[in-house]
């Protein structure tokens, strides 16, 4: 695992060493183990790595026999063993027995096509000496960043934002855009960023910069076709590539463990490691105060089941300062509240181990969120009469106080209503916007209104379900999260958190094999009658503990609602006092002020979008920071 990062020059430029240099080690703690360059009359390339493959001859950048390419490399490849006897049978030499080599000598055979051969989570840059040719290319699902910078002449990468802007003559206008995507979805999807012509590469993309052009083309996606239909069939065939995913991802020359939530994903990861090998694992486990939110007794159950050394941590309300620390590492805003549990179990996970294996995906793959659920019950729900859908029933929500409970049944009515109200087109989506129309009327500015121009956050995903409209609906809606929610959001806050303590984090259950197949399924065998995840419960039946097969789906998430009315509100008022807001010019204070006054007395939940805001003035004052 790395931090990747360099540039070609503009036209007759000499390469710029020691903004390289400063670019490389804004990434060192992405890899704190190694540090290398390579320069040439019009290129930079710069590696920071962690070390967890071929540990003594797996430095960066790499070459060939010959010196003709170039290669700076984040990630990990999970079948390079396989690719290097194939590639070793048709002639080419290797010097080391690093994943990394690999990816050069399937270029030498494969061009450009060499992506298609991967199984693995990364992001690279390669440069081809003789034909004065740069290719990045990201993984399929987006499991590992990288961010580009291209203008007519010239083009920046990194593998966070950071680096990017080390460089001078890349801009710093914020996208309004990207800032409203931010505000209603909480991340901002694909291929913006918070910068104005700072883009992410897209999962399963590659760039090719040659002669001053860039150029962006696609290497794979899903495919929908007629699926398998006997559910016996679809265990035996779903266990079986949940086995070779793990075998692959166990693959490491330094100690791993596993994240442990207690939820069925993490849990089906755990046997499965637990079935690979014969040593006993270490899991890795938050917790918190309020039952509601904690899962730490199912944590333990699996842990006791399956005999590993078990760790656990319980997350403190006190984390102004963590917050402020951990949006510096985002380099953008990210208003997922679980970056903090994340990074903490990150932290606790790296005393003992360099690489973990996690459950994400499970969601997105196997029909296991609330949305889903909602968009099946909102057939039903439209049967009411109109009056009673647009008027009685969220007048009457609006009225009722939230619960204390992180769930809970009034909590989801208030937030079911409140979805429904939302243009049916958008399917499960309805349920996963934090701010309406009539919110960003109130709350933007005149100023932020008229950049905008009318644009529509929501025109993203309704691009993405017209894509896969032969498809049934619910795995139209799980394209859509893996395309944006997984890889904008999970994905990102994933990497973020964990590479910020030097850890690296695995997902088995995206191997993209894994992904086309579940994708595939019958509805029926992801989600019936309002139970999740089928599927996955009936192949993990007699393997996991029953109190686990049988809980409801809580989340990742914490108590940020009490915590904004207790230890956070301090931070709170200051971020988001009538001052700061005027002199940023943004948002409407007026409106900020209401909210935080209902979510104060108890009579809203605002708790996503002041978090949010409060995201954002953190990560605008950190920038105007550097900037001065």
């Amino acid at each position: 695992m790395c931090g990747i990062c360099g540039f070609v020059a503009k036209p007759y430029c000499s390469v710029d060493q020691g903004l390289l240099i400063r670019m490389t080690r804004r990434l060192g703690h992405r890899g704190p183990d190694d540090e290398g360059y390579y320069v040439d009359q019009s290129v930079g390339l710069g590696m920071r790595r962690l070390s967890i493959i071929d540990l003594l001859t797996g430095h960066q950048p790499m070459t060939n026999e010959d010196q003709t390419l170039w290669l700076v490399f984040n990630g990990e490849i999970y079948n390079f063993r396989e690719l290097r006897t194939r590639l070793l049978s048709r002639g080419h030499h290797f010097s080391s027995q690093s994943d990394a080599e690999v990816v050069i000598h399937a270029y030498e055979e494969y061009g450009d096509q060499c992506v298609d051969h991967f199984n693995g989570m990364f992001a690279f840059a390669l440069w081809d000496t003789p034909r004065r040719r740069l290719l990045l290319a990201r993984d399929r699902l987006g499991i590992k960043p990288l961010y580009y910078w291209a203008s007519k002449d010239q083009l920046v990468f990194g593998s966070e934002l950071k680096a990017v802007m080390t460089c001078a003559d890349v801009p710093r206008q914020i996208d309004p855009i990207a800032l409203d995507q931010f505000l209603t979805l909480e991340y901002i999807p694909s291929p913006r960023t918070i910068y104005q012509g700072v883009n992410k590469l897209p999962p399963g993309h590659r760039l090719i910069f040659q002669d001053g052009r860039a150029s962006l083309e696609p290497y794979w996606d899903i495919s929908f076709g007629d699926g398998p239909i006997r559910e016996e069939c679809c265990r035996e065939t779903l266990w079986g590539l949940l086995q070779d995913a793990v075998r692959l991802q166990m693959v490491s020359d330094v100690p791993l463990g596993a994240f442990l939530s207690g939820g069925i994903d993490s849990s089906t990861v755990v046997a499965l490691m637990h079935e690979v090998t014969q040593d006993s694992l270490q899991t890795f486990s938050i917790g918190f105060g309020d039952v509601t939110y904690n899962e730490l007794p199912y944590a333990r159950t699996v842990a006791t089941r399956f005999g590993t050394q078990h760790h656990e941590k319980i997350l403190e309300p006190d984390l102004a300062d963590l917050a402020e620390r951990l949006v510096r590492h985002l380099d953008e805003p990210l208003g997922d509240f679980s970056i903090l549990p994340t990074y903490l179990v990150s932290e606790l996970a790296r005393e003992s181990v360099k690489v973990v294996l996690t459950g994400d995906g499970g969601d997105e793959l196997f029909g296991g969120y609330d949305t889903y659920v909602a968009q099946q019950w909102d057939g039903r729900y439209r049967r009411l009469p109109a009056m009673l859908r647009t008027w009685a029933l969220p007048a009457l929500m609006r009225r009722v106080p939230p619960q204390p409970a992180k769930k809970g049944l009034i909590n989801k009515a208030k937030r079911f209503v409140e979805g429904s109200a939302l243009p049916p087109s958008l399917q499960h989506v309805r349920w996963m916007i934090f701010l309406t129309g009539a919110d960003k009327e109130m709350l933007y500015t005149p100023f932020l209104q008229e950049a905008l121009d009318g644009c529509s956050t929501t025109s993203l995903f309704e691009s993405y379900l017209q894509r896969v409209a032969h498809a049934d609906p619910l795995a139209q809606q799980q394209y859509v999260d893996v395309k944006t929610y997984l890889a904008d959001n999970i994905l990102t806050k994933v990497d973020r958190m964990s590479m910020a303590t030097s850890l690296e984090v695995r997902v088995p259950l995206l191997d993209h094999r894994i992904v086309e197949y579940a994708l595939n399924l019958p509805p029926h065998l992801k989600l019936c009658r309002g139970r999740t995840k089928q599927i996955l419960r009936r192949t993990m039946e007699n393997r996991l503990p029953d109190s686990v097969l049988r809980k409801p789906k809580q989340g990742f998430s914490m108590p940020m609602k009490h915590w904004l009315r207790s230890s956070l509100r301090p931070l709170m008022l200051d971020l988001l006092s009538e001052e700061t807001l005027r002199r940023q010019g943004y948002f409407d204070p007026s409106t900020v002020t209401c909210w935080i006054r209902e979510h104060l007395d108890g009579r809203a939940d605002h708790s996503h979008r002041l978090w949010a805001l409060i995201v954002f003035e953190l990560w605008h004052q950190q920038m105007q920071r550097e900037e001065s």
